[in-house]
């Protein structure tokens, strides 16, 4: 039985993780968050009505889910409020369901303005942030000098560590950006009403988690970004702030290893990448132009229209080395319906791509709920993906919608 499962992103991220997270928390118990901030966007279309969350866990649009977000993300509880207000508005109920360790490092304005100036100091060698605080405040945790969520339960001695920290950055910011500083005073009055808001929902997580298993319940552990973005694994400098892999699974939520059972790769049946940084398979062309109206990739969080270009195996078969996953997510197949020809990168040679070029099915497959039925070069394209990277496809989606999807195994 998987009562542990992992949901990563095995690209740049913008794979379709949080329709598939909401998908399989229909049979489950919990939903963890284990890293990154509010740069994640994940959309979810049930009935036809979207919602993109950053912060709260993709299970929060199933009633008896617990939503944690594990010590390992950082929190902006401005970013919080903003996306609980637009649940609650939208009859999402929240209360007693939303849950977050005591340990989260708070992302503050201060963070902001230093991600801000930093990329606009750069210039055209940016690194293509979004823009949030994530790198900052991740980067105060390390330090040591961050402040985290449980602090603020003690108002004399987070005023003191938030003071010690603006005057850190407010030198940094006045000095070397040229930029406005911050009030501490302001500041903390300001985090002092927000944590009042949501101390009834901060627990201690791996105790949380722990009792969950030993009660036999199922938990999804879902992931921000993609493999390929990880701080350590990813394509550095171009990368987020935080393991996106599956060893931040463990870290940031404090889940012993042992409890997973099952870790599932979601993977864009083409590629993309929002912000700077290498992509081997990038198409400048007509295809890349239909991929990108077909897929409808423009940046969740950020806006920003991705780029575009064909599935990169050598890339994937990297993911899977580090993540070693048990099965695959193939996402968006029905973007790729119009396509005479499509290529498939199956090797690199002098820093250039080698493809294997595919007939298209050139029909819909929207509205297939069996491998069976799918046309037969939709099928070659699958099986040969699926004997490059030597790990079973189990899932198949053909649509943005929650029941748009090809289940090959059951796992759950």
């Amino acid at each position: 039985m998987n009562n542990g499962i992992a949901i990563l992103g095995a690209q740049w991220g913008d794979e379709g993780k949080g329709k598939i997270v909401d998908l399989l928390t229909e049979k489950c118990d919990a939903v963890v968050r284990f890293q990154g901030g509010h740069n994640a966007g994940h959309t979810l279309v049930v009935d036809g009505k979207t919602t993109i969350l950053h912060l709260v866990p993709s299970g929060i649009l199933h009633d008896n889910v617990k939503c944690i977000i594990g010590n390992g993300v950082v929190l902006s509880l401005d970013a919080l409020s903003e996306e609980i207000e637009i649940l609650e508005k939208n009859k999402i109920n929240i209360d007693c369901r939303l849950l977050m360790s005591d340990n989260c490092p708070l992302i503050l304005p201060v963070h902001i303005a230093l991600d801000k100036a930093r990329e606009k100091k750069k210039g055209k060698e940016k690194i293509g942030t979004t823009g949030r605080g994530i790198g900052p405040a991740y980067e105060d945790k390390i330090s040591r000098r961050g402040l985290r969520l449980g602090d603020l339960s003690d108002e004399k001695q987070s005023l003191e560590k938030l003071t010690e920290l603006l005057d850190y950055h407010n030198y940094i910011l006045k000095n070397f950006y040229d930029s406005e500083i911050f009030s501490p005073i302001q500041m903390h009055e300001k985090l002092i009403l927000q944590y009042e808001a949501y101390k009834d929902c901060i627990i201690d997580v791996p105790e949380y988690i722990e009792k969950l298993f030993n009660d036999n319940k199922k938990i999804v552990f879902e992931g921000a970004q993609g493999t390929l973005l990880d701080i350590d694994h990813g394509t550095y400098p171009y990368v987020t702030s935080s393991n996106t892999t599956v060893g931040g699974i463990f870290t940031g939520s404090g889940a012993a290893p042992k409890k997973l059972d099952y870790i599932l790769a979601i993977v864009k049946s083409y590629t993309t990448r929002v912000g700077s940084g290498p992509f081997m398979t990038e198409l400048f062309d007509e295809n890349g132009k239909i991929l990108s109206e077909r897929g409808h990739e423009v940046g969740a969080t950020t806006g920003r229209e991705r780029r575009c270009g064909w599935l990169d195996l050598v890339s994937l078969k990297r993911s899977i080395i580090i993540n070693g996953f048990t099965g695959i997510c193939l996402t968006k197949l029905d973007v790729l319906d119009t396509f005479k020809k499509i290529q498939v990168c199956v090797d690199y040679h002098d820093n250039k791509p080698i493809y294997k070029e595919y007939e298209g099915w050139e029909q819909s497959i929207k509205g297939v709920s069996e491998f069976k039925d799918l046309p037969e070069n939709a099928k070659k394209y699958i099986h040969d993906i699926e004997v490059y990277l030597d790990v079973p496809i189990d899932i198949v989606s053909n649509g943005p919608g929650r029941k748009e999807n090809i289940i090959i195994n059951k796992f759950f």
